[in-house]
């Protein structure tokens, strides 16, 4: 399932973002990450600029993109550079990372016309949102560094191409398990088997396939249930960019929302608003049918009984999605769930700008209610809150807003500020705490 690829050479490469509280937890030593040999590494070529000391290998995988089925895809602007050794959490009991380079130039997967590079702009935007969503608590890729490459390209115009570095538990994907299912009809039979194997090895140790399905599926409902808790748009849920360990991947055209609104959708390449704000948790629940479906082989004794049990399984992530989702707002605002679907829709009737009526809701907990009943136009709900009793809340007063992350990467001076800011989201940051409005905002993927 992936091919020996190698990164091009670049014309001036430098370091412009380097997680070194992150390099350390890796056991990377950042002045090494800095040097000409960690850049050489970092940009796909090995260790020393010899391949042979660290093959970097290109994935390969299928996808559902906006509904249409790829049998044929994979990284074709990537290289997965190898694993180390680093922290356990939840979605990485066995503390293996995978070393991940984006923007490394064309793979044997690489499509036609492509020329496997991307931004330095949409390399800088990764970075800060998943630092953030780390921040803030969700499962997530992280990011190790950002590299200017020094090489021009064009977009919408033409600007530096830039190479992302990021880290993930895994790279495992609801896409590789379709490349695995349509392989077992062809020449590797029991790649079907051998993926899910290794899937319940790394991530979700003495489970069965069944189990496999059913923790994929509420780790995932757990993740999409931040976002929707936040306000955060991820724009192209394909399922090649849906994880088997629950972890958000491929910032590309993401944004917070501001005004909620659930047909909110940013992506300038989603007409449709197939992935606009409010059809998430769906569309998860789709890609996971899916998932379902290639999976079939391996769920049970004979074709019928596999079918049959995935069909339960898929008919009962409706309610596993609200389970997720109550736990979410009751983390976040202690709101209990008798409250859910009042709390939604006052949001939908009034649409204040989400982050501050989070907060307001907060101070009104602690006896301050002169912004709560501003901001929500509800003074019914917000006395059903209150009288809930809620306790200490855990909601952030900074996430990425739109018009400041555009600031920040036109003006790449201004982005370790916003960065700060975002990676410290409970901490008081009045320059990166207002609303700077939404209307028009498109949001580009950069490849």
């Amino acid at each position: 399932m992936a091919a020996l690829s190698r990164g091009e050479e670049q014309p001036a490469p430098r370091i412009i973002a380097l997680n070194e509280d992150l390099a350390v937890q890796l056991g990377f030593d950042p002045k090494w990450l800095r040097s000409p040999e960690g850049l050489e590494f970092l940009l796909g070529h090995g260790v020393g600029g010899t391949a042979d000391e660290s093959p970097a290998h290109a994935m390969a995988y299928a996808g559902f993109q906006f509904g249409q089925y790829n049998p044929t895809m994979g990284d074709g602007r990537a290289l997965l550079l190898g694993e180390v050794t680093g922290p356990t959490t939840v979605q990485n009991p066995t503390g293996l990372w995978d070393l991940h380079a984006k923007g490394t130039g064309l793979t044997p997967y690489s499509r036609y016309g492509s020329d496997g590079r991307g931004t330095l702009r949409s390399m800088l935007r990764e970075y800060l949102f998943s630092e953030a969503m780390h921040a803030l608590g969700v499962p997530t890729t992280r990011s190790l560094a950002v590299i200017a490459t020094g090489r021009p390209i064009q977009r919408q115009i033409i600007e530096e191409a830039g190479v992302l570095v990021r880290v993930a538990s895994s790279h495992i994907r609801v896409g590789s398990f379709h490349f695995a299912a349509q392989a077992a009809h062809t020449n590797q039979p029991n790649l079907l088997q051998e993926l899910a194997d290794y899937t319940i090895e790394r991530h979700y140790p003495g489970a069965d396939y069944r189990e496999l399905f059913t923790r994929v599926m509420d780790a995932q409902a757990a993740t999409v249930a931040g976002w929707m808790q936040l306000g955060f748009v991820h724009g192209v849920m394909n399922t090649d960019n849906t994880t088997l360990s629950g972890e958000t991947i491929d910032y590309g055209p993401c944004a917070f929302m501001e005004n909620f609104d659930l047909n909110t959708c940013f992506s300038s390449i989603d007409r449709g608003g197939r992935y606009r704000f409010g059809r998430q948790p769906d569309m998860l629940g789709w890609s996971l049918a899916r998932l379902a479906e290639s999976m079939l082989p391996i769920l049970g004794d004979t074709p019928e009984d596999g079918l049959a049990w995935a069909q339960e399984a898929i008919n009962g992530f409706g309610q596993r999605y609200h389970q997720a989702r109550c736990a979410e707002a009751a983390r976040r605002l202690s709101l209990p769930e008798s409250l859910l679907e009042d709390y939604v829709a006052a949001l939908s009737a009034h649409s204040p700008d989400l982050t501050q009526a989070n907060l307001a809701l907060a101070e009104a907990a602690g006896g301050d209610r002169s912004r709560a009943d501003a901001l929500w136009g509800d003074e019914e709900f917000v006395d059903k809150y209150c009288a809930s009793a809620p306790r200490a809340t855990h909601t952030p007063r900074v996430v990425p807003r739109p018009r400041l992350v555009e600031a920040a990467l036109e003006d790449v001076s201004s982005f370790p500020h916003l960065l700060d800011a975002v990676t410290h989201p409970y901490t008081p940051a009045p320059d990166y705490e207002q609303p700077g409005g939404t209307e028009g905002y498109l949001t580009y993927c950069g490849t």
